[in-house]
């Protein structure tokens, strides 16, 4: 039998696929690919990161305040730094930042209104 191995993408619709990438390269670092795309090479991930699917009920209020049916999770080094640098550039912080047994997570709100959650997987939170 075949299995999956992993995500290979993530696709939405938003307003300005072009702006929204550049918002994301300036303020989250990410490296485009092409004007409305990244890549992050699975290679460079650090030990605890991994790339959960995961199914929620239709009528989950996990991401709230966003209205879109689905949210990001990035993983990160520094869950409160990114969140600083994100609210530095005019984003909006969502909730409080929250340690779990599996690392620390914490959210804001993108240009677009999508809802998106930082991580920093168990083994960064215990090697700091």
């Amino acid at each position: 039998m075949q299995k999956v191995r992993g995500v290979g993408g993530l696709f939405f619709k938003c307003k300005d696929p072009e702006k929204l990438a550049a918002w994301y390269k300036e303020h989250l670092g990410f490296e485009l690919a092409a004007p409305f795309c990244a890549a992050f090479t699975p290679g460079n991930h650090k030990e605890g990161d991994q790339t959960v699917w995961g199914a929620f009920s239709a009528d989950t209020t996990y991401f709230q305040p966003s209205q879109q049916t689905f949210m990001f999770n990035f993983i990160v080094d520094d869950v409160e730094a990114m969140l600083q640098q994100i609210e530095a550039a005019g984003g909006e912080r969502s909730g409080d930042v929250v340690v779990e047994e599996y690392g620390t997570f914490g959210w804001f709100i993108d240009p677009e209104g999508f809802k998106v959650e930082l991580w920093s997987p168990v083994a960064e939170v215990e090697a700091k």
